[in-house]
């Protein structure tokens, strides 16, 4: 037995179409995936790169990850993920 995937924040490279806006659209629906934030980081010429944070109550990174490559983006990093039966957040620590 797993733990269902709760947040999954991805570091992406990104065409400049499809927007953001048709990006977030699609992951919505995506298996397990009940919201969807897409920030832009940085804009080049012809790409972007993108902060997605996805939430929900078992987020399926297969399809996620399917979704945003037919979109003709890449995953350049897993940032964060959190499993379990809730969502938490970092705990501040005296390094911070």
């Amino acid at each position: 037995m797993q733990g269902n995937i709760r947040r999954v924040v991805l570091d992406t490279l990104k065409p400049m179409e499809p927007t953001i806006i048709d990006m977030a659209r699609k992951l919505s629906v995506a298996d397990g995936v009940a919201s969807v934030n897409i920030s832009i980081a940085e804009i080049d010429l012809k790409v972007e790169n993108a902060k997605i944070t996805l939430e929900g109550d078992n987020i399926n990174y297969d399809v996620v990850k399917s979704v945003i490559q037919d979109m003709g983006a890449s995953i350049h990093s897993i940032d964060e993920v959190v499993a379990g039966k809730e969502i938490i957040d970092d705990a501040v620590t005296l390094q911070d």
